[in-house]
């Protein structure tokens, strides 16, 4: 697995690459200026088990926000930095972690050269942004078009840049938000670059539509080993990032921990409302911090058998609720009292 072969990095006090786990990623939406709302929302990003946070550094105050900020909170901090070297190297200079920039857009040699002598003497790792939006127009003619192997190029050429200056403390980031192409860039990437790589599907889109591409396209390429960081870009909150990315790194089998809910498509035999149950059972287990399996079957026909494969389950006849475990019915109770039921005995559980 490209991996396991990628070069350690330390972030703040998160480690990756070298085999480390898949660390998640997301940003603030707020504006970085404003610290009380800034940190509360990074601790709450914290609660909900976001590893590393990425902060927009747009002014100087913004800049100077991030010690204050970083006294407030426990995860590494990335200042996200475009085109005014000056903000990055007082990005670093008020306590950021790590850097992300793309050096294409910071200006002169000299400019880049400022902000790695800093990075350097403080060993603050830079994260190389290249997005698909912003590739160079010689390599769109290059390749005719923008791809993947146009940002490869991209990437590695920033890379390179950031090499000669004398500093190999580096990320690399290469997004799409097409998502077959970001993938054969990963592909691509991973067997030119032992750097690690933050993976993400660019511009994904809504909740749901961003949900379903971010899925498809992480799924591709951290199944192949290739990836360090993740962060899944949704246009909506913040919250909703970490908790789609640590369900894609549960399915992928690279993360335990969290209860896993399962639940049967309703059919003409659901005698309740299944939907509503099992969107509540969800909601009900986000902070049950159990490596278990539940599931929420909508009838007494089939539930007890196809919830055998998961650690406890419910199914829900004619005004009836029933509680499974192995296949087998447990416990009866009637329908309104069924969530209760499963609470209390996930909170057992827990004990």
């Amino acid at each position: 697995m490209y991996r396991d072969h990628t070069k350690v990095i330390h972030i703040g006090n998160r480690v990756i690459g070298g085999g480390n786990p898949v660390l998640i990623q997301s940003m603030t939406n707020t504006k970085t200026e404003n610290v009380e709302e800034t940190a509360a929302q990074i601790l709450a990003l914290e609660a909900a088990g976001c590893e590393i946070i990425r902060c927009a550094v747009p002014t100087m105050e913004a800049a100077q926000a991030l010690a204050e900020i970083k006294k407030r909170i426990h995860i590494p901090l990335v200042a996200d930095i475009h085109f005014d070297y000056k903000l990055a190297i007082a990005a670093m200079e008020n306590g950021a972690d790590k850097i992300r920039i793309n050096p294409g857009n910071i200006g002169s040699t000299e400019r880049i050269k400022a902000v790695v002598d800093v990075a350097k003497e403080r060993n603050i790792p830079i994260r190389v942004g290249v997005n698909s939006g912003s590739l160079e127009k010689e390599l769109v003619e290059k390749y005719h078009g923008v791809t993947a192997e146009g940002l490869v190029e991209s990437a590695l050429d920033k890379v390179h840049i950031i090499e000669e200056l004398g500093y190999d403390n580096l990320v690399i980031s290469i997004k799409s938000s097409d998502v077959l192409m970001c993938a054969r860039a990963h592909e691509l990437i991973a067997q030119k670059t032992d750097y690690p790589l933050h993976v993400g599907i660019t511009e994904a889109g809504t909740l749901w539509s961003g949900n379903i591409k971010s899925a498809a396209g992480l799924g591709i390429i951290l199944y192949q080993g290739i990836g360090d960081t993740i962060r899944v870009s949704l246009t909506g909150a913040p919250l909703e990032e970490v908790k789609s990315a640590k369900r894609i790194l549960k399915t992928l089998g690279l993360r335990k921990g969290g209860v896993e809910v399962v639940s049967c498509p309703t059919c003409g035999r659901t005698q309740i409302d299944l939907i509503g149950l099992a969107n509540q059972v969800e909601d009900m287990v986000q902070d049950i911090n159990l490596d278990i399996k539940v599931a929420v079957m909508g009838c007494v026909v089939n539930g007890p058998g196809e919830a055998k494969e998961a650690d406890i389950g419910i199914a829900g006849g004619v005004g009836v609720g029933l509680l499974i475990r192995g296949g087998e019915i447990v416990k009866k109770v009637p329908e309104e009292e069924l969530l209760d039921m499963l609470r209390e005995e996930l909170q057992n559980w827990e004990k």
